[in-house]
Formats: structure tokens, sequence, C-alpha cells
């Protein structure tokens, strides 16, 4: 089979509709005041990036369940890209993250400017400022790009009302990943509803939904899609907790050990703490404020030896069977369980 996100030439698809989107509201932004052209720059620039695996998990969702192909179909799934971007901006502001995708984070793109032209006052509070809004942007042209897909209004109704519970469970995802950080000292059990509202389902199973609810998918159908997106959207996250700690920042875009610099209360980390052996090291060495790349190795390979590398890798495994044995059930199109196997592996065995 083709690879998934260009089967239909769906990521080309996808690329192109928010490049009009966005070419049709320049003119908006510059008759309100050309400055803002500087926000719809960095937007594009962020959006012109990524894996667009929302977008094809929408999609496939869409065809698990008996949709066909069409315009208006893979508009309506590509306006989750400025959800995500969204998503990203005002991560990357929490986290103090300076990096995205190897480039400097929108926050740290304005806060540039600001010290580049001299303005006045503080170019890390216009930074944070510039990065607030342009989050605040792409949120609100997700729902128009959505609403505005050429999708039938009923088809639409579905799709809203899966979309608005995933925006209020990714922001409470959101906040909870914050308070994990302030806390510290985080649980196993807290740290898995972390990933599961502010990623697992945000990332796939409610995109799933979304679609299959465009395409009018039975109740069955929907929970069988679930199964699967609650399993698989664990495992991506939890292959992304592990890439936080562990990745190549040539190909993750992010420092080696960034999840480890900023204090990220994850399942691997909350296991590594658990150990008896080295948990008191390892709190000892995260309290530390300053870590150099010396601290982040020694961090790196008191993790591995604690055992808790391997029970994740354990876990990413066993949820990822979880998801590939739902697709088993006859209610899936055959193309559709084809497509989706293939998304669990790239989602689950990646390196960025």
């Amino acid at each position: 089979m083709v690879n998934p996100l260009d089967e239909a030439n769906l990521r080309t698809r996808i690329q192109a509709n928010l490049d009009d989107f966005i070419q049709s509201h320049i003119d908006l932004m510059a008759a309100i005041a050309p400055d803002t052209l500087e926000l719809v720059n960095s937007l594009s620039a962020l959006i012109s990036g990524g894996k667009r695996l929302r977008p094809a998990f929408a999609y496939w969702g869409y065809r698990s369940a008996g949709g066909t192909d069409s315009d208006s179909a893979v508009r309506a799934c590509a306006s989750l890209e400025f959800l995500q971007a969204c998503a990203l901006i005002h991560d990357d502001v929490m986290d103090a993250s300076d990096t995205r995708r190897g480039k400097p984070a929108t926050h740290k793109q304005f806060e540039a400017l600001h010290q580049t032209q001299g303005w006045h006052g503080s170019s890390i509070g216009f930074g944070h400022g510039a990065a607030i809004l342009i989050g605040d942007l792409a949120l609100s042209w997700a729902d128009e790009m959505l609403l505005t897909s050429g999708l039938a209004q009923d088809q639409l109704n579905r799709a809203k009302a899966t979309y608005d519970i995933m925006r209020s469970e990714l922001m409470a995802g959101q906040y909870l990943d914050l308070l994990e950080q302030a806390r510290r000292g985080t649980t196993v059990a807290k740290a898995q509803n972390v990933i599961r509202y502010k990623s697992a389902k945000y990332t796939i199973e409610r995109p799933l939904l979304i679609g299959a609810a465009i395409a009018h998918a039975d109740e069955s159908h929907m929970n069988v899609l679930s199964t699967f997106g609650l399993a698989l959207g664990e495992a991506f996250q939890l292959r992304d907790d592990v890439l936080g700690v562990f990745g190549n920042a040539e190909t993750t875009g992010k420092p080696a050990g960034d999840d480890l610099r900023e204090g990220k209360q994850t399942v691997l980390m909350a296991l590594a703490l658990d150990n008896k052996d080295y948990g008191h090291r390892i709190s000892e060495l995260m309290d530390v404020s300053e870590k150099t790349s010396d601290v982040i190795s020694e961090l790196q390979a008191l993790i591995s030896s604690s055992g808790a590398l391997e029970q994740v890798e354990h876990i990413i495994d066993t949820q990822t069977t979880i998801a590939l044995e739902a697709l088993e059930l006859p209610s899936i199109s055959p193309d559709a369980r084809e497509a989706l196997a293939a998304l669990a592996v790239m989602s689950t065995q990646r390196s960025a």
C-alpha cells in the first residue's frame, strides 16, 4: 500500500488547503495593519511542517466508515493542523522551549524581533504575548476552516460535537501537564491521565471520531475506533516521552534530553523515580537548576538502568497490539484497516 499519508495525494492536499486558507486571510490582516502579517508569516511557517497525523487519522476515520474521498472532507480534516499549531505554540511558551522542529520557537522569534528593533519594554514579555496571540489566531482559524469546509450542515453538526469535546480535553490536559511539572513527584497513574487527555485523545481518538462522524458512522463503529485510538494514542505519546529523553536532536528538532531540562513529569520519569536503587539520585539531579550535558547524560543512564525505559517500551508494544487487534473487527473497511495499521506503526516506531 502507498504511505497512508500520501494515499489520494492526502499530504499534498492538506498543505494546499492550509496554504489556500492562509492566503485568503492575508488581505484581511493587511487591511487591519501590515504589521500583523508578522503573525501570519510565523503561523504559515509553522503550519508548513509536521507529520500531518491528526488530519490523516481524521481522513482514515472517515474512510473507515464508508466515506468517499472528497475535497470538503479533506479540507475539514486539514483544519486540525491549525489546532495542532495552537497547541504547539502555547506548549512551547509554557515549557520555555527555545526550539521547535529545529528552528526558534514562536515566542523566541518575536523576542528576537523585539531585540533587533530595539523596542521598549521586555523582549521576553513581547515574545510571550505575540505567541499567545498567534496560538489564539490558529485556534480561531481551525474553527473557521472546519465550518467553511463545504461539508453538509448535518455532517458539520456531528463533527463539531466531537471537535468541541476534543478542544476542552486538550486544554484540560495541558493544564494537568503544567500542574504536574509544578508539583513534581508525579505518579504513574497521574502521568497516564495527562497523556490520555493532552495527547492520546487529541492526537488519534478524537480525530478518528471526527472523521467517522462526518461519514455518519454508527455507535458500534465509533466504539471500535475509540478502542484503537486510545490505545494507539497512549503508545504514541509514550514514544514521544522516550524521544524527549533519549532522542537525537538532529531528528527530533529539540535539544537532547529536552524533557529532562523542562522537568516533564512523564510515565517514563514516574517509573524511574519509583525505582528504589536509582530514584533518589534521579530526583536529586532533576532538582539541579542548570542541567549541563553531563547531568543530562547521567540522568539518561540512570533512567535506562532503572528499567523504566524497558517498561515503557513494553507498554508501547502492548498498547499497539491492543490497537491493531481492534482493527480486526469487520466494521472497518479493508482499505482503511490497512491504512490505520500502517499509521499505527508510523506513530510508534519513529525517531522524531
